[in-house]
């Protein structure tokens, strides 16, 4: 790898979709990708073998710096060797920076220039999160990309606060890449046996930065701030830029309309990414409008509930109708628990209180989720996007009935 921490490269394009490859020092990414959401240090659900092995093959998930920092602290992540260690996932990472957790989990807070100043949704302590220190957190996590700290505006935001928000998150975009740079530097600072000053060189010479930093385009559901802030974003230059504040209460054709206005004006070298989306039928959606990486807690949260996703749509294990039901989750999908286990045995399981229910929905969520996302880059890299899409939602849209 060359000195910068990931490198990207378009390899086919259909309209304005397009597929890729996203390099970084655990590995390559093969984009449009689907990134698990990892809130405390684990997918809820599944064991890193299972992510790892055939059957789903996950190669980047999420850490949450909010989630990591308050729980269990990051003295202790970094006793243990940082993130990747300490929770034994080898593979690539990303840790966002809190903004959105202190937005929607922290019962009171209060924004000023310098921070959020919050109580902990954990035990009320009183707690100060800052572009500064959401950048030291995610250094010492060590994740391969890192988050700029944003503020996140409700869905309705009228235009008067939306502006007020922008003009805070690219300020504080500002103080996070002045940090970030900071403590890129003072991680490749090392000293040797007799007590030198070292610094880590990559294999052409000039320093190695360890980690990537995105930063994060807001501006609610407004086109003109939302412009605007991808200028101004991409004038203080990261190293992949995400669309942030989507799927937080507006309408779903209000996201698709920002999508359409922005994903195709964001930098065409550089990642782009959409934040905490969505369903699969949104994923193949937003992947036409222009998107390379997303991430959601859909498929574990909706696991633990009963709710598959299907080829042909939802499917609630807890429905009657399924009680005899041999057939698998979803006939068209090849994952283990399809090739094993019936709707009938698992809706048994769920309503019987067995954990194992919720595991079982929640791998083969999983495992759709990344197979759509296989078929996105397949389709693409063939000429194919716009079949796949029409057929792939036609089906979705057509029931089990």
């Amino acid at each position: 790898m060359s000195s910068h921490p990931i490198d990207f490269q378009i390899v086919a394009e259909e309209g304005n979709a397009r597929s890729g490859t996203l390099r970084t020092r655990r590995g390559v990414i093969e984009t449009p990708v689907f990134m698990p959401v990892g809130t405390a240090g684990t997918v809820k659900g599944i064991r890193f073998e299972e992510l790892e092995a055939p059957d789903l093959d996950a190669k980047i998930i999420l850490g949450n710096t909010y989630h990591l920092w308050l729980r269990p602290g990051i003295e202790i992540i970094k006793a243990c060797g940082g993130l990747h260690k300490f929770i034994g996932w080898e593979r690539a990472m990303l840790t966002d920076s809190g903004g959105f957790q202190v937005w929607s989990l922290a019962k009171i807070r209060k924004v000023t220039e310098e921070g959020t100043e919050f109580r902990s949704h954990i035990d009320g302590a009183l707690c100060f999160l800052s572009p500064e220190i959401s950048m030291q957190v995610q250094a010492a996590l060590g994740a391969e990309i890192a988050m700029a700290f944003d503020e996140c505006p409700p869905g309705e935001a009228s235009h008067e606060d939306a502006r007020r928000s922008l003009e805070l998150t690219l300020r504080w975009a500002k103080r996070s890449k002045e940090a970030f740079d900071v403590a890129q530097a003072a991680s490749l600072v090392t000293f040797n046996s007799d007590g030198f000053r070292e610094e880590q060189t990559s294999q052409a010479g000039s320093p190695h930065q360890a980690q990537a930093l995105f930063g994060i385009i807001q501006g609610s559901s407004h086109l003109d701030l939302r412009r605007e802030s991808l200028e101004r974003t991409v004038e203080i230059g990261f190293d992949g830029y995400a669309i942030g504040g989507l799927s937080v209460g507006e309408e779903k054709p209000v996201m698709m309309n920002v999508l359409e206005e922005i994903a195709p004006r964001m930098p065409a070298d550089r990642p782009r990414y959409l934040m905490g989306v969505g369903t699969p039928e949104d994923l193949v959606e937003s992947v036409a409008r222009g998107v390379d990486m997303f991430d959601c807690v859909l498929p574990t949260r909706n696991g633990r509930t009963g709710q598959a996703f299907t080829s042909r749509g939802k499917l609630n294990i807890k429905n009657a109708r399924y009680a005899s039901d041999t057939m698998p989750l979803d006939e068209n999908c090849g994952c283990s628990v399809c090739r094993r286990q019936s709707r009938a045995f698992i809706r048994h399981l769920y309503l019987a209180g067995e954990i194992l229910a919720s595991v079982l929905i929640t791998h083969h969520n999983l495992a759709f989720f990344l197979d759509t996302m296989r078929s996105v880059r397949q389709a693409i890299r063939s000429g194919q996007f716009a079949k796949f899409r029409r057929e792939f939602t036609e089906q979705l849209s057509s029931g089990w009935e």
